[in-house]
């Protein structure tokens, strides 16, 4: 009947307990890693989810909907289930288009009211009035057209057979195009007028874009629906040229930069379970002695860590709240007006990983804790493992999370397993090398401080590798990001072309340079160009010799499949010559020469398994010459530059007839100039990408911003493990050097040998993270993100004296505490 008023009169006890336990003891330590964890998967979550969303919409706008059919021939979509589903047409084709003053080869898109489905298509009538759609009867011109043909809005304009009236200009078209050889100036008109302008004519080069817009299960039912055929395929926001590489390789960062920030969070959590297991193991001695069951023990320390966790939740998510507002204030500017909602995942995962990973990181040091022996009070007993060796299997828990968060990506299953087997491998050169410092004679301070690592090697190994892990992870992190931001700067440079200048008459060439150059714009070579095709590699032809006019139809015969699916052999290729390659080319195979030879790009080398030394036949103009593969390139088409997959030496194709084409920079202020050169040369084509190159740096800028937020949060984390780390690692001393003191040992010897032991153990760790971190960056760099590895120097210098600085800031104020004698 007294066992109710007794328990509650514990209740408020234990809870009491608890929270001194929190501010003054050692679980503040425990709270603080738990808010930690979930503040940080929280705002990371909710910053990834924010991130992505945005990439992924700025990805979808360039394609002006969430998922592109693009085919050669007419599909039926009535065939396609699309309920759900946005859909929207365009045809595109090049015709002539005709004013009272001039004519120009034009590219037209016919599309619908519909279109576009994603991003924004902004066009100008001649009241100023912004429209967003084409309506029947439309014609709308890019902003080059109306001088190139000296016509304005209103006026009549033949286009192919029929004729339309200029109903504005183009002022955005959310549609990115990368190709300037097949580029030509714009036009938009409806679906509706293409009968009207004889646009389907029999034999008329037609491509199609089928446009869906809708949510993801129900795009993946399409795709489902449909089979593809050679000519035809999909486009999404991951495989949408040049904005599709780096929103691949940015998503890939963002994963793998949110595992190691909730792995460093893990590891600092871990430290301080087992830190306060540790300091209350002559409580619980006592307690035992005093006659406490093992219930009551759990019961006390239970109570304790529920009041841990209700603490931590509100930090955490409070810190998180915060932090994710603050990771995203420096992004205000770049940053939609609309924000995509975050839901309830970043809550959901952050509550339910930092439980899983607490589980066995509170269960298991517990555990030992309660099954400590009462014999502690007076004198250390190792406990023993048999009672409690189930609780092992709470590690499933965080495995089973992990297993969920990271799912398939593979990249960074690799990445940890890597990190596994190498930090294993430098943990024992790590005490290798402390072996050989012994031999080093040194000052007496030196020598008792290895003397004092070699007594304990198990605990110095364990030092060593998780201030390695910890330095080795905020170098990755920061490496990666810095990696990845110098490759984006080297494709898309603020200084890169974003005019290009084609069908230059070779007469025009040279006097068109000089312009340019009298105007100190900066500007590419000039590059000779004619259009041919590929047709043998080795004798072995692509094509039919029947009737080489069908050159669209591959021969049974050939033995290479992936070949007669390759798209460079399906039509006219831009070759061109010179005495050297290009300087934004690199040469990985091979040696340029002076005859007879020709230079492949990699990739089409690869796709086609040409090599060295290859005899390669192509046909221009109906005539057909041989070249040997003496040169293999790697070409970065992204860049804005002029590039080629076949580059020849000038004996092999300079007596074919050729136009000019030069790429070359101008700011705004400098626009009258483009007038001038369409006046002077009105059959040189002059592409403005300006508007192009524009949102593709803007989005380069919005990604790099928040992959240096995200690497700063990173590095965050790591400092926050290292100090956890050094902090419990020298109080563990504390009675130990207090007892030399006690003994009689002078200050002096005892801060000496502290400061050799711990700065040997941060050069080592220093050194070791560098090794680490240059093999692991390296890897992922070329095996996971498809970049050149460079080494990183000044790394190898930075992390040594990073290591070094933590512990003596770290460890100046601890150390004074150490060398009080007992009382």
């Amino acid at each position: 009947m007294q066992s109710d008023p007794l328990s509650m009169k514990k209740r408020p006890f234990f809870l009491r307990w608890a929270w001194r336990e929190i501010r003054q003891g050692q679980l503040w330590l425990v709270t603080l890693a738990l808010s930690l964890i979930i503040a940080c998967v929280f705002a990371l979550s909710a910053l990834v989810s924010r991130v992505e969303g945005i990439i992924v919409s700025q990805g979808r706008s360039a394609l002006a909907a969430d998922m592109v059919l693009q085919s050669s021939q007419a599909v039926d979509l009535k065939q396609l289930s699309t309920n759900n589903v946005t859909t929207s047409q365009q045809t595109r084709f090049g015709t002539m288009a005709f004013s009272d003053n001039g004519m120009q080869l034009v590219s037209v898109k016919a599309v619908d009211v519909q279109f576009p489905l994603r991003g924004d298509l902004r066009l100008q009538a001649a009241d100023k009035s912004v429209q967003h759609h084409v309506k029947p009867g439309e014609l709308w011109l890019s902003e080059r057209l109306f001088s190139l043909l000296d016509v304005n809005v209103g006026d009549t304009l033949m286009l192919g057979d029929g004729e339309l009236t200029i109903s504005g200009r183009i002022l955005e078209d959310p549609e990115l195009s990368f190709n300037p050889f097949s580029q030509m100036p714009a036009v938009l008109i409806n679906n509706q007028d293409i009968t009207a302008i004889g646009g389907v004519q029999e034999g008329s080069r037609l491509s199609y874009r089928y446009y869906f817009s809708g949510s993801d299960s129900a795009l993946a039912d399409i795709r489902k629906q449909f089979s593809l055929t050679p000519s035809q395929r999909w486009l999404t926001e991951n495989d949408a040229g040049r904005s599709g590489d780096f929103i691949e390789r940015a998503r890939q960062y963002l994963s793998l930069t949110l595992v190691l920030v909730v792995l460093m969070a893990s590891a600092t959590l871990v430290l301080t379970c087992q830190h306060y297991a540790s300091t209350r193991i002559t409580s619980v001695a006592m307690m035992k002695s005093l006659g406490a069951s093992r219930r009551f023990l759990w019961r006390w320390l239970l109570q304790q860590i529920a009041v841990v966790f209700s603490v931590a939740i509100g930090v955490g998510l409070l810190l998180g709240f915060w932090l994710e507002w603050l990771l995203r204030y420096p992004l205000q500017q770049l940053l939609p007006d609309e924000l995509p909602s975050i839901g309830f995942a970043p809550l959901v995962i952050s509550l339910l990983l930092a439980l899983f990973i607490s589980l066995p990181a509170l269960g298991i040091p517990l555990s030992r804790l309660v099954n400590a022996s009462a014999m502690n009070t007076v004198q250390a007993t190792q406990v023993s493992t048999a009672k409690f060796s189930s609780v092992w299997l709470l590690l499933i828990f965080p495995v089973l999370a992990a297993v969920a968060w990271i799912g398939t990506n593979l990249f960074v299953w690799l990445t940890l397993l890597g990190m596994v087997v190498l930090l294993v491998l430098l943990a024992l050169v790590g005490i290798a090398a402390i072996a050989l410092l012994k031999k080093v004679k040194f000052v007496s301070a030196y020598a008792l401080a290895l003397s004092r690592v070699n007594r304990s090697k198990a605990k110095t190994a364990t030092q060593l590798a998780a201030l390695t892990c910890s330095l080795m992870l905020l170098a990755v992190i920061g490496l990666l990001r810095n990696e990845l931001l110098a490759d984006w700067k080297n494709t898309l440079p603020a200084d890169a072309p974003n005019v290009f200048a084609i069908n230059i008459a070779p007469e025009q060439q040279q006097a068109y340079l000089d312009y340019l150059d009298a105007n100190q714009l900066a500007r590419s070579d000039g590059y000779p160009v004619t259009r041919g095709r590929l047709v043998a590699i080795n004798e072995q032809r692509f094509y039919s010799t029947e009737d080489k006019s069908q050159s669209d139809v591959l021969t049974e015969t050939s033995s290479n499949t992936n070949s007669e699916r390759d798209p460079a052999l399906r039509r006219e290729l831009n070759f061109t010559w010179a005495k050297a390659l290009p300087s934004h080319n690199d040469v990985i195979a091979g040696k340029w020469g002076d005859s007879s030879g020709v230079s492949v790009e990699s990739g089409i080398a690869k796709r086609l398994n040409i090599k060295l030394g290859d005899q390669l036949a192509f046909t221009v103009g109906g005539l057909e010459f041989s070249a040997t593969v003496n040169s293999i390139r790697d070409v970065e088409w992204r860049n804005m530059k002029p590039n080629f997959y076949f580059i020849f030496t000038p004996d092999v194709l300079q007596s074919f007839p050729a136009t000019w084409l030069v790429s070359f920079r101008i700011n705004d202020q400098q626009s009258d100039l483009l007038n001038t050169l369409a006046e002077n040369y009105p059959t040189v084509s002059v592409l403005d990408l300006r508007m192009m190159a524009t949102r593709i740096q803007g989005l380069l800028t919005q990604v790099s911003w928040s992959l240096t937020v995200l690497a700063g949060l990173g590095v965050l984390s790591g400092l926050l493990l290292i100090m956890t780390l050094l902090r419990l690692s020298i109080s563990e001393r504390q009675t130990e050097i207090q007892l030399y003191r006690t003994l009689g040992a002078s200050r002096k010897r005892i801060a000496a040998t502290l400061w050799c032991e711990y700065g040997i153990i941060a050069l080592l760790a220093g050194i070791i993270a560098a090794i680490g971190a240059e093999f692991v960056v390296g890897l992922l760099v070329v095996k996971g993100f498809e970049l050149p590895f460079t080494l990183h120097p000044l790394m190898w210098i930075g992390l040594p004296i990073l290591a070094i600085g933590l512990v003596y800031l770290v460890s100046r104020s601890q150390i004074k505490k150490l060398l009080l004698p007992l009382r």
